[in-house]
């Protein structure tokens, strides 16, 4: 179902004044516009790793060492095709972030004598 222009016009505002109001989630934002996730390297590294599974299983039917590390190489290889379409996400910074913890502090009072 489409939207009317006037729907339209409103939607587009309300992006406008979040963006101008949220810093931070304009800068996420732009974040996730910008990578690159597709779908066709997350099909491609599923199926090299299907078929690196595949030739494992092949090379242990006809008890052949080498054709099985070969095999699981395939796999790695489909594993960090597959990955690469993903990125964590960063942790926030704290603005008043102290240099040691709760239990941090205990221990060096334990040990200072304080």
């Amino acid at each position: 179902m489409a939207l009317s222009e006037h729907e339209q016009r409103l939607l587009e505002e309300m992006e406008r004044n979040l963006l101008k109001e949220d810093a931070g989630l304009a800068g996420k934002a732009s974040q996730l516009g910008s990578t690159n996730k597709s779908a066709g390297k997350l099909v491609a590294g599923v199926l090299t790793m299907l078929i690196g599974l595949g030739l494992l299983i092949f090379s242990v039917i006809i008890q052949f060492a080498l054709f099985g590390v070969v095999a699981f190489v395939v796999m790695v290889m489909g594993l960090v095709i597959a990955s690469t379409n993903f990125h964590l996400p960063e942790m926030p910074k704290a603005k008043n972030q102290r240099s040691a913890s709760y239990f941090e502090d205990r221990w060096n009072q334990r040990f200072n004598g304080e």
